[in-house]
C-alpha cells in the first residue's frame, strides 16, 4: 500500500508495509502515482503473493506520462522505482498480517500501571474525564498499603522485564504527595532484589507544585507531565479554580521553573484544545515562545452534548492548523529556535517494537490503572466503569474474560484500519475512545482518525526536511 501527498514544497511517499518513507522529484512522484493505480488494482490486499507488473502495463505507465516528461526522465525513474520495489521498500506486502494470530497468543505480562494516587483534584477542568478527579465514584486517596500491593503486583506480573513503568496520576497526584514518596522509596527497595528498574513518571496540574516536590522530581522521576492548555485566556476558561478563578497565573512561573531544572528536557507541558480554541497552533507556539521545548497540545475527547467537543466540521480548520504549525516548526528549526511537538515525533529509523505498532499502549494487558482502593482497570479511562472492573492489586487479574477480548485489540481487529495509511503509527488508535463513542472496543473514533493522519503527514514533513537541512 502506498500513500503519497505534496506538503511544504516535498513530494513524499510512503509505502505503508515496510515503513520505508521516500522524498521524490516530480517525475517519480507522478509515476509512483501511475504505477500504484495498476499495481494496487492487481495486487489489492497487500499480501506476499504479488505479481510485478508486466511490460505492457509499464509501457502504458509510461506512455500515460510521455506528454509531461521525457524518456530519459521517465527511464531513469522507473529503475529507480523496479529497485525500490525489489529492495521492498515500495509495494512491500504486509508481514505483520502473517504473523498477527502468533502474536494473539503471546504470553501477557504487565510493564506498566497508572496509580491514581489521588481521586481529588484542586482544579475543575471543563472538560475532565475524571469528573474533577472522582472518576464518577467517591473522593480519596491512596493508602502507602495499596500503592506497595501496586508495585508488588507489577513486580509479580513482569516476568522478565525489567524496566517497569509507573506513573502517579490523579485527579491530582500531589494531593497525596507524602505517599507518592513513600512508594516511590518502596520501589528502590525491590530493584535489587527482583532485578527491575522502576522508571516514575508524574502528571500534575501544578497548583501544589514547590521547590521539594521539584528536586524530589529531579531526581526520582523519568518524566515529568505538567498540564497548561496554552494561552492565558484559552487555559483560564478550561482550567480554573472550582471558584471560578483562573490557574495560568499561579502555575505558569512554577512550570517554567521546573522546565528549566529539567534542563528543558525529560518532561512535558501538555494541553488540550477544544471547539473553543480550534486556532491551537497558537497556543503551541505560545508555549514555545514561553521557552518550553517539550510540548504536547491534544484534541479534546468529548461527546455531542459537550460544547467544547470537536465537532466533524471544525476538521477542516484544525488540519490547516497542523499544516501551521509543522511549517513554523521547520522555520524556528532552521533558525535555532526548534522545539518538540508530541505528535510529530516519529522514529522512521528503527520506530516502535511489531508489538507496539499492532496493539499500541497495551490497554488491559500489559497496562493498567489502579484506583486508590487497589481495583485494576484497563486504563484510567475506564476507571469507574464498572463493566471493565478487571482485578485488584490484591488477588490480581482476576476478568481474564476482559483481560483476553484486550488481548485481541489490534490493528487488524479494527476493519477501519484497513486502508488506512496511518494504522502501524497508531495502532489502530485509542479503546476507550472508541467504547465511548461505539461501545466497543474494537472501532475507531473517525474524527481523531482524521486528526492522526494529518499529524502523520506533518511528521514526516519535518523529517524530511531535517534531512535536507543535513544534506547542505
Amino acid at each position: 500500500m502506498i500513500h503519497q501527498y505534496r506538503s511544504n514544497g516535498y513530494n513524499i511517499v510512503m509505502d505503508v508495509c515496510s515503513g520505508a518513507v521516500h522524498v521524490v522529484d516530480d517525475v517519480t512522484y507522478d509515476l509512483i502515482e501511475e504505477y500504484a493505480k495498476v499495481y494496487e488494482a492487481i495486487n489489492p490486499d497487500d499480501e506476499k503473493k504479488q505479481r510485478d507488473l508486466t511490460k505492457e502495463e509499464v509501457d502504458g505507465i509510461v506512455s500515460k506520462l510521455s506528454s509531461k516528461y521525457s524518456t530519459d526522465d521517465l527511464k531513469e525513474s522507473l529503475e529507480e522505482i523496479e529497485e525500490l520495489i525489489s529492495d521492498g521498500m515500495l509495494f512491500a506486502p504486509d508481514e505483520y498480517r502473517n504473523i498477527i494470530f502468533e502474536f494473539k497468543k503471546r504470553k501477557t505480562i504487565v510493564k506498566a500501571l497508572c496509580l491514581n494516587i489521588s481521586h481529588d483534584c484542586n482544579l475543575a477542568c471543563r472538560y475532565c474525564f475524571a469528573s474533577e478527579g472522582e472518576y464518577n465514584g467517591e473522593r480519596g486517596l491512596m493508602s502507602l498499603e495499596v500503592g506497595k500491593a501496586a508495585l508488588d503486583f507489577l513486580v509479580a506480573n513482569s516476568g522478565s522485564r525489567r524496566n517497569l513503568e509507573v506513573d502517579f496520576f490523579g485527579g491530582e497526584p500531589l494531593m497525596n504527595w507524602d505517599v507518592i514518596k513513600q512508594v516511590v522509596e518502596y520501589g528502590r527497595s525491590l530493584e535489587k532484589t527482583h532485578d527491575k528498574q522502576f522508571r516514575f513518571t508524574l502528571t500534575t496540574n501544578g497548583v501544589l507544585l514547590n521547590d521539594e516536590i521539584m528536586e524530589f522530581a529531579n531526581r526520582e522521576f523519568v518524566n515529568v507531565v505538567m498540564s497548561i492548555d496554552g494561552r492565558k485566556e484559552v487555559n483560564d476558561h478550561m482550567r480554573p479554580f472550582r471558584g471560578g478563578q483562573g490557574s495560568y497565573d499561579m502555575i505558569l512561573p512554577k512550570f517554567e521553573k521546573f522546565a528549566e531544572s529539567r534542563n528543558q528536557d525529560k518532561y512535558y507541558v501538555r494541553g488540550t484544545f477544544t471547539h473553543n480554541n480550534l486556532d491551537f497552533s497558537e497556543d503551541v507556539l505560545h508555549l514555545a515562545d514561553l521557552g518550553f521545548k517539550q510540548i504536547s497540545v491534544e484534541p479534546v475527547v468529548g461527546g455531542p452534548e459537550d460544547q467544547y467537543s470537536i465537532k466533524e466540521e471544525d476538521l477542516p480548520k484544525l488540519l490547516e492548523q497542523y499544516d501551521i504549525l509543522a511549517k513554523e516548526m521547520v522555520k524556528r528549526h532552521k533558525e535555532g529556535r526548534g522545539f518538540n511537538f508530541f505528535h510529530f515525533m516519529i522514529d522512521l529509523n528503527q520506530g516502535p517494537c511489531v508489538v507496539k505498532r499492532l496493539a499500541g499502549c497495551g490497554v488491559g494487558t500489559e497496562y493498567l490503572a489502579v484506583t486508590p482502593w487497589g481495583d485494576l482497570y484497563p486504563c484510567h479511562q475506564f476507571v469507574g466503569n464498572e463493566d471493565f472492573a478487571i482485578g485488584n492489586v490484591f488477588d490480581g487479574v482476576t476478568n481474564t474474560e476482559l483481560r483476553d477480548e484486550f488481548k485481541l485489540c489490534n490493528v487488524y481487529a479494527r476493519d477501519k484500519c484497513k486502508n488506512c495509511f496511518a494504522r502501524f503509527y497508531c495502532s489502530g488508535g485509542c479503546s476507550a475512545n472508541s467504547y465511548k463513542f461505539h461501545d466497543t472496543i474494537t472501532d475507531v473514533y473517525e474524527v481523531g482518525c482524521e486528526l492522526e493522519r494529518k499529524r502523520v503527514e506533518c511528521a514526516i514533513m519535518i523529517k524530511a526536511a531535517m534531512a535536507e537541512e543535513k544534506e547542505n
